[in-house]
């Protein structure tokens, strides 16, 4: 197997990591078979961008990122990682911070860089969820039981959901964010009508006490429904995981040939190193702490400076 020079440097901007090949990438045009130049093995990678959560994020858009709206990325990170390792038992797994605003997973089990696109695209397709872009609407549609994977996620997501989302972002905190709670929820007309008469008498009304009120109206009997309770505790658990399950570029590790950019390299929007996560503690991680460029080469200078006294 003859490997390519896999990093590939754009001017000025960054490196990045791509397959290896059947033969040198710069002998390709001179090969007499097209087929004969193929990638062949490339770690499975991951993709989890900020710009994913716009429409349920409140505190940022666009390419920035604070502490409040950053746990969407632990969240995600937490969820992800216990699904390589106990679902398809990789043992490999490093977690990178973009640089900016998301996170990179790289899979180097040996198993995971020679999977095909099917195989690449069969991982991404078990960890994706949610449907229906931008267009509005319930985004979560699945079966009841839970498969194992949404149940734990749902284990793991909830001790999140109402610190985080409830109180951290406040996602339904507006009249047009609070109309699309309601369209979530069982199409009872009575409680429907209900809740949305509490909610426009207290337009400030938290998302915690929204919340709290939805349960809290049903156990009244103003539904209509019987079986009210057991529509609204799968209705709840489709928002939980609207709101807090990761959201993957899933196009990023469907295809063999994808580039990524290379774990230590300098991001060059935000000059921050693309640093590992520990994923033991990806609680701590703050993005904000990362070093940049210009702190390394300012703490380069400091102890040249320092030892060259000292040599003096």
């Amino acid at each position: 197997m003859v490997g390519s020079v896999r990093l590939s440097f754009v001017p000025d901007s960054r490196f990045e990591i791509g397959p290896v090949y059947s033969a040198n990438p710069r002998d390709r045009k001179t090969l007499r078979k097209a087929s004969a130049f193929r990638p062949l093995a490339k770690e499975l990678v991951f993709d989890i961008d900020m710009t994913d959560y716009d429409d349920i994020r409140t505190c940022c858009a666009g390419a920035s990122i604070c502490a409040r709206c950053w746990t969407f990325i632990t969240m995600a990170i937490k969820v992800v990682d216990v699904a390589l390792r106990e679902d398809f038992g990789f043992a490999h797994v490093l977690w990178v911070y973009s640089g900016r605003r998301g996170a990179h997973a790289w899979v180097c089990d040996r198993r995971a860089r020679e999977m095909d696109d099917q195989k690449r695209r069969a991982v991404a397709g078990y960890l994706e969820l949610l449907k229906g872009g931008d267009k509005g609407g319930k985004k979560v549609n699945v079966k009841r039981p839970l498969h194992p994977h949404l149940d734990r996620s749902l284990q793991i997501l909830r001790t999140h959901f109402a610190p985080d989302i409830l109180a951290g972002q406040d996602p339904w905190s507006t009249p047009a964010r609070a109309a699309h709670l309601l369209s979530l929820l069982p199409p009872d007309a009575s409680l429907l009508s209900a809740l949305r008469k509490k909610w426009d008498s207290a337009p400030t009304r938290s998302s915690t006490s929204k919340w709290a009120d939805i349960d809290a109206l049903a156990s009244t009997g103003v539904a209509d429904a019987k079986d009210i309770g057991r529509q609204l505790l799968e209705a709840k658990q489709d928002i939980v995981l609207e709101y807090s399950y990761p959201r993957l570029d899933a196009e990023v590790s469907k295809k063999l040939n994808h580039l990524l950019k290379a774990p230590f390299c300098v991001h060059p929007g935000t000059g921050r190193v693309c640093v590992p996560i520990d994923v033991s503690k990806v609680e701590e991680f703050d993005p904000d702490e990362v070093p940049t460029v210009g702190r390394l080469l300012g703490e380069i200078d400091s102890w040249d400076a320092a030892h060259t006294d000292v040599q003096g």
